[in-house]
């Protein structure tokens, strides 16, 4: 299970059976079905405090179209929102996540769109379709000697959110972004003011990636993205009005968490599911999904072909002790963008691990796919036999494999580079600690393969790394977590986890390293580095679960600049806005300006509901 993104789906649901309480007793039906997780601190779920943050509908979300979707489907509607209201204690229809604010607006003399793709841009999730997360010095606008001067220059706040997972986007002028409050935003990247909004069915976290499309009435910039219950959405990219929409995957557990990728007219989308947590259920017939990749036309929102990375459909295999059927082959989920290869029409994935037994030779492992039909051309398997739950590690492991993990997901999109020798590479690090180079052109044959950390559940490398002509900068998460004695609960460990590394793109080397942050007396701290690391020319940007945003020579490791964003802002829309963790995406860099989400309550991070802006000096 990838560490800070699936969401602790054991928190609202360990004893969940029909409830025979009052739907407007809240208080007991939180007791009876959710405060032995949130309470106490399983998993690192959400705190009652997290909760009390979160907007009623918000929380509602998460158990109806969210990560809990599954863990509540034996409590009726009316208990389901007695549960959002008690926990948030507001009532629902008077919180927070309405229309922003006439005054958070842009103005008429704010400027019209532009071309997205005549000045500096970082679509999606990686910049480009390489997945480099490397943005060049001219598209930078940022010299590493100008790094040290940067200021904060506005801070956006998402009302009633507590966690921010979508990568900015940078592209005409403007910054798209999603958030867990079901809505994505077009934002003045001068200002922060708001061009238009779109409301989705259910949380956004993947990045939304801008290209140009040909209609009927002509050619338009369309902006596409992906929320929690695998709905696709294309919107124009200069109004935010609706294209089409398409539901790419049935199963209740899909979601979007890979951001698509935009390519010759056609978007490919990249599926996931929450599926591992519905086992912590006894009775929960574990488990059926498989991940896929889907090719829709970027016009229409139709489908092209769907590609799963489990070729076969899941059947049943036996009974569990509860002598409820068990399914398999299920799982390898992608997590991940696909990184699309223009010279060999393919694009390349990396995979999760497996649900249930047996496992699968496609789990935890780089997938090439042909653009034109989806078919699987290679693939190259980094850790066999891997199935596992989150049954695995709570008390009742009815529902855990018998392969048991070791839970060695990729949550780190392969880069494509080219190295000095001129062959070309594919490098993705893993939740096993080991960073992984292999060959595209020869059937992904490994070329090399360096461990920075231990790895495990909780550590590895996450959410994906940078890269230039000739290096590969890695952070490090190796979170460390704490069983507090005679309990089921657990805490951060401030003296385990992170820690940045560079490494040579041709043998995997290592270049520098640079220790891990020191939490200090800081609550709820980890020095963990899971967030994507962004670069440009001479120094790599990372973010903490610590809350700071820190930046490093690419020469030597040395920290030239380090930003604590766990504090309050003053926001652009008068929401009220602080910092926290950061994890998942990394910062968006382009035109002078480095745009990064803080706020992560994921596993027990610290909460927060920001977007800043960073330039030199604050201008």
């Amino acid at each position: 299970m990838l560490l800070f993104h699936r969401f602790v789906t054991s928190c609202c649901a360990v004893l969940l059976s029909a409830s025979i309480l009052s739907a407007q007793d809240g208080p007991a039906l939180y007791k009876k079905s959710c405060a032995v997780c949130h309470d106490a601190g399983v998993g690192r779920a959400p705190s009652r405090e997290t909760l009390h943050a979160m907007t009623p509908r918000q929380v509602l979300a998460a158990m109806e179209s969210g990560a809990m979707i599954s863990m509540v489907a034996s409590l009726t509607e009316a208990e389901r929102r007695a549960i959002a209201e008690f926990v948030t204690a507001k009532p629902l229809g008077q919180d927070s996540d309405m229309a922003p604010s006439k005054q958070a607006m842009c103005g008429a003399a704010s400027g019209d769109f532009r071309d997205p793709l005549a000045e500096p841009y970082w679509l999606g999730w990686g910049s480009d379709l390489a997945n480099t997360r490397f943005q060049d010095a001219p598209a930078a606008g940022l010299a590493p000697g100008q790094v040290p001067r940067l200021k904060l220059k506005w801070a956006f706040g998402f009302p009633g959110d507590v966690s921010l997972n979508s990568q900015p986007s940078i592209a005409g002028g403007r910054v798209y972004v999603g958030s867990q409050g079901a809505k994505v935003y077009s934002l003045s990247a001068a200002t922060g003011c708001i061009h238009w909004w779109f409301a989705t069915a259910a949380p956004v976290r993947s990045a939304v990636s801008v290209g140009r499309i040909e209609t009927e009435s002509g050619p338009r910039f369309a902006a596409f993205f992906g929320d929690s219950i695998a709905v696709v959405y294309a919107v124009d990219a200069s109004t935010g009005a609706l294209l089409w929409k398409t539901k790419v995957e049935d199963h209740l557990a899909a979601r979007i968490t890979g951001s698509p990728a935009f390519y010759h007219g056609r978007l490919y989308v990249p599926v996931a599911s929450i599926e591992e947590g519905s086992a912590i259920q006894a009775k929960y017939e574990c488990c059926s999904f498989r991940g896929s990749v889907v090719a829709l036309d970027g016009a229409t929102g139709k489908q092209i072909w769907k590609s799963y990375t489990i070729a076969e459909p899941a059947r049943p295999t036996k009974n569990n002790k509860s002598g409820t059927p068990l399914w398999g082959l299920s799982g390898a989920p992608i997590w991940t963008a696909p990184t699309i290869d223009t010279k060999r029409n393919v694009l390349y994935v990396t995979t999760g691990d497996n649900y249930s037994d047996p496992p699968t030779a496609t789990s935890d492992a780089f997938l090439a796919m042909d653009l034109d039909t989806g078919k699987i051309v290679w693939s190259r398997q980094t850790t066999s036999n891997d199935a596992y739950t989150v049954a695995c590690r709570l008390p009742d492991t009815t529902n855990c494999p018998d392969s048991n993990g070791p839970d060695f997901d990729f949550g780190s999109s392969p880069i494509l580079v080219t190295l000095p020798n001129g062959r070309r590479a594919l490098i993705a690090g893993q939740k096993s600690g080991v960073v992984h180079a292999i060959d595209p052109d020869r059937d992904g044959q490994i070329l090399w393969q360096t461990r920075i950390g231990k790895g495990g559940i909780h550590g590895g490398i996450q959410w994906g790394s940078a890269a230039d002509q000739s290096s590969v900068y890695v952070a490090l998460s190796d979170a460390g977590i704490i069983a507090i004695p005679s309990t089921v609960a657990t805490e951060a460990n401030p003296q385990a986890g992170g820690g940045m590394f560079a490494l040579s793109l041709e043998k995997g080397e290592r270049i520098w390293s640079s220790p891990p942050p020191v939490c200090g007396e800081r609550k709820r701290c980890s020095p963990a580095q899971s967030a994507a690391v962004s670069a440009i020319p001479g120094v790599a940007f990372s973010g903490s679960v610590d809350g700071h945003l820190r930046a490093y020579s690419a020469k030597d490791g040395a920290i030239i600049w380090d930003y604590d964003t766990t504090r309050e802002f003053t926001t652009v829309n008068g929401v009220s806005g602080r910092g926290g963790s950061m994890d998942g995406p990394g910062p968006a860099i382009g035109g002078g300006m480095i745009f990064v989400n803080s706020g992560y309550a994921i596993w027990g991070g610290m909460p927060g509901n920001v977007l800043l802006a960073f330039s030199v000096d604050g201008r």
